[in-house]
This record gives C-alpha cells, sequence and structure tokens, in this order.
C-alpha cells in the first residue's frame, strides 16, 4: 500500500534527495519518493506506518528539525504550515548549505497568529543579516584606516563569526553524525582557508554574500511555492449549514452528503452539491480554465471550488470534504509532484557524486600543484573556490520545482497532470489519436435539420414525429422530443400507435396515418424517397397517408473548439480519429474538423491493437477519451488523456484530465509540456556551465571566490525564479 506523510520543517532540496535515497534502502520499503515542492513523502510498502521510526530517524540525521508526519487526504502545504508554525522550532541546521539563517520556509498560513509569527522570524533575520552587514562594513573600512593587522583580524573575525555562526554549529554537528561530505564543513573550511592565507575580506566577503544569496534564494522558493499551491488551493475550512431560517458555521470535514448549506454571493462554493433553492451566475475558471460564467438554478449540480458570483444559493452536500472536487485537484497535484519525470531522477543522481567529484577536484588542487610550485597560497585559494561551489542545491532545487510550476499552471487552465511524467511525454508526442463521441463531438444527440417533402410546416412535422416518440427511451427519439420542447410545441392525440422493432413506429392522428422512422420503415410500405443524400447523422424520415411529409437530421454535435485545436495540432503533430460509429459518419466528422486519418467500425480491442501500429509508425502517441471502453488505451498509450465529464474508470487511467472537456486543452496541455521541459533544461545547462566556468577559470587562477558565491547561491535563486516565470505564462 502507498501512505503519504508531510516531512514538517524540510528546508534543503538536496537533503531531501539524500533522504529519499537511504529511505529506499530500508527493508520491506518497495519505493519511497520525496517531494520538496510541497514537502510530501510517499512511502510504498505492506505496511508503510511500521517503518516511521526508522525513516524519521533517517530524516533527523540528515535535517535535525524535520518531523515525520500522517498526512490526511485532503492536506494541502498551506495546512501543514499552519500546524508547523503553531510552534517554535529549536533551529537546528540540515546538512547542506542551503538554508542556515534564522527563519524558516514558511508558506501563507491561513491564521493571524501564525502570520504574526512568520513575520517575527523574517523581521529577526533580516535584522541579523543588516547587523552582519554593517560588521563587516566596519570591518572593510578599519583595514583601510586603521594601521594594526591584530586589530583588523579581530574586527573580521567578529563580523565573520557573527555572520557564519550557525553555518559552523551545524558543521560540527553533522561531523558527529559522519556526515563526510558536509557542504556547511565545505563552506567552513574554504572561508577559514582564505583567513589562514590573510584574505580576510575575501572570507568575510564570500559569506556575507552567501548569507544575503541564501535569503534571496528562499525568499523566491517560498513565494514560488505558494503562488503555485494558491493555483489549487481551494479548500474551504468552514461552511454555513442551514437550520430552518438560521444558519451557522461548522468545520468543512464535518459537513456529510444529505447535508443543507448556504452559499453567499462572492463566496467560493465549498462542497460538490445540488442546488435545492435559488439561481446564480458560476465561475467555474479555477477547475475549468473557461472565462465565461454559467447559469446554474435548483435541480442543478454545482462543484466545489467554483465561485458564486451573484445570487445565494443553498445546497444539498453529494460528496463529502474528502472526496469533493476540491480535494480531488488537491490530490491529484500531490500525487502530480511526487511522480518524478526520469530528467528528475537523474538530476537525484547525479547530485550524489558532483559533490564528492568537486571535493576531490579541490584536494587535487591544492595539494598537487602546490608540490610542483610551492605556491601553496594560490592554489589553496583556488581550492577555497572549488569548496564553494560543491552543493548541487541550484539543480536538485529548479528541476522539480519546474515541473510542479507546469503542473500548477496545467491546474489553474482546467488541465490536470498526474506527474511530471506526463509533461515529459507530451514534449515527445507525434500522433494524437482522438476518440471520437464525447472528445471530438460533445456526445448528444440533436435534431440538427428539418427538411419538408409536402405543404406541412416543421412545426407540424415536429409535433407529429414528437407525438410519435413521446414513450420511447432511444436517444434519437429523445432528441426530438427536446426540439419539440425547445420549440413548445402542443402534441396531437393519437388514437392508435404500433411500433415495428428496428424500424419505427405507425400511428394515427386525426384520421391521419403517420409514419415515423427509419428508411427500412418507409421501403416497407413502398413509400417513394427524393434521390438526395443526407449529410452525416441519423435520417428519420416521417410519413402522412402514404406520402413522404418531411426528413429530420440527427447527429452528435460536433464541440465548437475542435476544428480550431485539430488545425492548430494538424501544424506539427499527426491527428487520428478512431471510432466505433459507421464508416460515412467517421469520414463526415473527419472533413469537418480537418482530422488527417480516420478509422471506423472499431471495437475496444481493435483500438488498443491499432494504437500498437500507429506508434510504430509514427513515435510516441498521445489518446484522447472518455469512455469506460477507453480505459485500457489510455493506459497503453505514451501520454493518455481523459475529459473531465467522462466515465471515472477512463480519468482514473489517464496521465491527463481535461477539466474543460474542450480539445483546444489538447495544444495548451503540449505547449505547457515544451515549455516546463524546455526550462527545466535550461536550468541545467545554465547551472552546470557557470559552475564548470568558475572551476575551469580557477585552474587558470582567474576565478575568485566571490565568482564561487555567484555559481552556487547566486545560480539557484536564478534558477528558482526562471522556474516560476512558467507561472506568469
Amino acid at each position: 500500500m502507498k501512505k503519504k506523510y508531510t516531512l514538517q520543517n524540510l528546508g534543503c532540496a538536496h537533503c531531501a534527495a539524500k533522504m529519499e535515497d537511504r529511505i529506499k534502502q530500508l527493508d520491506g520499503i518497495e519505493e519511497a519518493v520525496i517531494s520538496y515542492p510541497n514537502k510530501l513523502l510517499v512511502v510504498t510498502a505492506k505496511d508503510p506506518d511500521s517503518h516511521i521510526s526508522q525513516i524519521q530517524k533517517i530524516c533527523s540525521s540528515i535535517e535535525s528539525q524535520v518531523k515525520v508526519l500522517p498526512r490526511a487526504v485532503h492536506e494541502s502545504v498551506h495546512a501543514e504550515h499552519c500546524h508547523e508554525h503553531s510552534h517554535e522550532h529549536h533551529h537546528e541546521h540540515c546538512g547542506c548549505h542551503e538554508h542556515h539563517h534564522e527563519h524558516e520556509h514558511h508558506e501563507e498560513p491561513a491564521h493571524h497568529h501564525n502570520e504574526a509569527a512568520h513575520g517575527e522570524k523574517e523581521k529577526s533575520g533580516v535584522i541579523r543579516l543588516a547587523a552582519g552587514i554593517v560588521l563587516a562594513v566596519i570591518a572593510y573600512i578599519a583595514g583601510f584606516a586603521i594601521d594594526n593587522d591584530n586589530i583588523t583580524l579581530i574586527l573580521y573575525l567578529i563580523a565573520y563569526l557573527f555572520l557564519a555562526k550557525d553555518i559552523i554549529l551545524t558543521a560540527i554537528h553533522n561531523i558527529g553524525k559522519g556526515q563526510i561530505f558536509d557542504e556547511n564543513f565545505l563552506m567552513v573550511i574554504a572561508t577559514l582557508g582564505a583567513f589562514i592565507i590573510e584574505e580576510y575580506p575575501e572570507a568575510l566577503g564570500v559569506i556575507l554574500f552567501y548569507r544575503i544569496g541564501e535569503a534571496f534564494e528562499d525568499y523566491a522558493v517560498e513565494k514560488s511555492r505558494a503562488s503555485i499551491m494558491e493555483t489549487v488551493n481551494m479548500r474551504p475550512e468552514t461552511v454555513l449549514q442551514v437550520h430552518g431560517d438560521h444558519t451557522h458555521e461548522i468545520p468543512a470535514e464535518d459537513a456529510v452528503p444529505g447535508m443543507v448549506i448556504l452559499v453567499r454571493p462572492g463566496d467560493r462554493i465549498p462542497l460538490d452539491g445540488i442546488i435545492t433553492e435559488g439561481s446564480s451566475q458560476i465561475d467555474t475558471s479555477a477547475l475549468t480554465g473557461e472565462p465565461v460564467p454559467v447559469t446554474a438554478s435548483e435541480g442543478d449540480s454545482v462543484l466545489s471550488g467554483c465561485l458564486n458570483q451573484t445570487g445565494v444559493i443553498k445546497l444539498q452536500v453529494t460528496s463529502s470534504l474528502d472526496e469533493s472536487m476540491v480535494s480531488r485537484v488537491m490530490e491529484s497535484m500531490e500525487n502530480a509532484a511526487a511522480n518524478k519525470p526520469k530528467m528528475e531522477r537523474f538530476i537525484t543522481r547525479f547530485s550524489r557524486v558532483y559533490t564528492p567529484f568537486v571535493v576531490v577536484i579541490a584536494l587535487a588542487t591544492a595539494i598537487i600543484p602546490s608540490l610542483v610550485s610551492g605556491n601553496w597560497e594560490h592554489w589553496i585559494y583556488t581550492a577555497c573556490t572549488f569548496l564553494v561551489i560543491s552543493c548541487p542545491c541550484a539543480l536538485v532545487l529548479s528541476v522539480p520545482l519546474s515541473f510542479f510550476s507546469g503542473i500548477g499552471l496545467g491546474s489553474r487552465q482546467g488541465i490536470l497532470f498526474k506527474g511530471g511524467t506526463a509533461l515529459e511525454a507530451l514534449k515527445n508526442v507525434k500522433a494524437i489519436i482522438m476518440d471520437k463521441t464525447g472528445t471530438i463531438t460533445e456526445g448528444n444527440f440533436v435534431l440538427q435539420s428539418i427538411l419538408p417533402y409536402s405543404k406541412e410546416s416543421e412545426d407540424t412535422l415536429l409535433a407529429y414525429a414528437a407525438a410519435c416518440e413521446q414513450n420511447s427511451t432511444h436517444p434519437i427519439a429523445k432528441s426530438i422530443l427536446t426540439a419539440a420542447d425547445e420549440r413548445s410545441l402542443t402534441l396531437p392525440e393519437i388514437s392508435h400507435i404500433e411500433e415495428i422493432a428496428g424500424h419505427g413506429i405507425t400511428a394515427q392522428i386525426n384520421d391521419r396515418i403517420i409514419l415515423c422512422g427509419n428508411q427500412k420503415l418507409i421501403n416497407r410500405y413502398g413509400i417513394d424517397l427524393p434521390a438526395e443524400t443526407a449529410d452525416y447523422g441519423t435520417e428519420v424520415f416521417l410519413a402522412i397517408d402514404g406520402k413522404i411529409a418531411g426528413r429530420f437530421l440527427i447527429s452528435d454535435t460536433i464541440k465548437s473548439d475542435s476544428r480550431e485545436a485539430i488545425e492548430l495540432l494538424n501544424q506539427k503533430i499527426q491527428t487520428i480519429m478512431l471510432t466505433g460509429d459507421s464508416e460515412d459518419s467517421a469520414k463526415a466528422i473527419a472533413q469537418k474538423t480537418s482530422i488527417k486519418e480516420y478509422y471506423a467500425k472499431l471495437l475496444p480491442d481493435d483500438k488498443l491493437n491499432l494504437l500498437q501500429k500507429l506508434r510504430q509508425t509514427y513515435g510516441p502517441v498521445m489518446f484522447v477519451g472518455d469512455g469506460i471502453n477507453d480505459a485500457p488505451v489510455l493506459a497503453g498509450a505514451d501520454c493518455g488523456a481523459a475529459m473531465g465529464d467522462g466515465a471515472d474508470a477512463a480519468i482514473e487511467a489517464a496521465d491527463v484530465v481535461f477539466m474543460t472537456s474542450r480539445l483546444s486543452a489538447i495544444p495548451e496541455a503540449i505547449r505547457i509540456a515544451k515549455l516546463t521541459n524546455f526550462i527545466a533544461v535550461e536550468n541545467i545547462i545554465f547551472a552546470l556551465t557557470v559552475k564548470a566556468l568558475v572551476l575551469i577559470l580557477g585552474l587558470f587562477g582567474i576565478a575568485s571566490m566571490w565568482m564561487a558565491v555567484f555559481a552556487d547561491t547566486g545560480v539557484a535563486a536564478i534558477c528558482i525564479i526562471n522556474s516560476i516565470r512558467i507561472l506568469r505564462k
């Protein structure tokens, strides 16, 4: 079984990667994934809870303040942090030099007292940093103004110890745990090395700019995490329960199906339900990305997370909080963040060898050239620059943040990616295979046209047909009845009616004999038909007293954006339609929507077999469907996408869910996938290039420790900012 845990106080992406690696090695653990962006641990084991003490021990040994807590299904990052900030931390530090100052990571807490505590810690962190800057400036000025090396050294040491105290204590703490390649220790060695060779301004400057860069990096991570979670964190804390003429506030998790709640204008709908009283304009953009509000009134179902815009409505709750749409969206986000793409897994593996590799280079640089040249001061300084860039945090942090941002942007557009793997697969797709009914078309039968062949008006013909079909439950009959209802027609009385299976209906209306059915029925009674071909759809003929009177054309409606979306896809991708419908019907839809290829009269097994053949022809394929019979094909595609209004089995099997149920979401999803992957690769190349450049320049004696600090915290901050620009698209 899989179980989720919150890693409270987790403050370092590189440390999270170390924890994940060690938890995976525990006996009895099949899989362990840590998502740094939302501090989530997912453990797969026979009994995950039985391993908690071991997991806690591992996490504490790497970041001593981390607590492993069970995560509720509906728990958001915000909720976790509300709990987290309700007590003071004993600020002990992690095994990475990513976060060492007074304030911890913070989300936007939900409660005012937590916001106050958050503000106080941030304030104290800023004051401490400002004091460090003042001390550094005093030491620097004194170096020029006072002609006494001992006083200058003391002033530099005071400023250094003030700024580096946390890092030094953490280094000592982690050495006691046997962490050889601890970045805190390496940072201390690098700066103390600069003191030994009397580069006092350099040592102090490096630690100062490191702390400034670190504070900025912290701020960027928290802002990005908050902005991503804001896109999906629509869970209510309370609801207004209706009791007669009164309402009272109760916790949202206490609401149960059948309960009636009140939703005021301007409020977000807290739970899925059916309107029992009132009507309103509902803004569904938070779930679907659709900007146009929809009208909802008594009897209509509404989903949690949507915004009630205009009227007061009462809802009968149909789903508890854990099962409501807002929780499902949050759950999807959580699962997505823990479903790591290959790129992220590669960077995690790479980070394990990167730090030891750089440290070995640093040691070799300090010793070998010095033995040859005797210039120990120069080569020790160069080795110190290498130690400063030994942390791979820029890489380990920016790649998952890029994918998390892409997932966040998708959810804002009504596209739920179920993982970074879906974003990775989508960028390579060469062919889009679509089911017809419910995907390209609305999946409903609608009367498209009435063609009279006699003097009878359209309304008269429709009234006769509706009267014949009024007791039928067939979708074709329903479409005729719906059309008559929309025209507010009064149906004539029938004195006699008879159904002929597979043909249609014969009836008597006002002494007139009416035939209403397919071409077989008309042929059966020897009635001549006009020689014209019908447009795409199902034909229903009406004959009165032995003569043809009219024809009704009924067809599934093509979605309004299908043609535009398919034409957009056709520019770079092969579009293919699979359907169980007739050849004529498939051909007509393909022509109307510009689909390049189509296959008709297919059974579910045929679709799966055809999918494999098309993959061999074109390469990676995406399948888009909405029915129960599409689930095997969705699972078999390189990337499966389901329409949000489709069957649960299809949604479960899919890698991507389009909440809008519109085809235009496909090119949008591909665009997000390509942008996300591009930015992730951009971050990797940028970070590695800068670090490699500093290493090379260092070997030639050009690089300084200032450059090394930029290559570490500066590059990390730039990569984080680059990752979250996805959200601005």
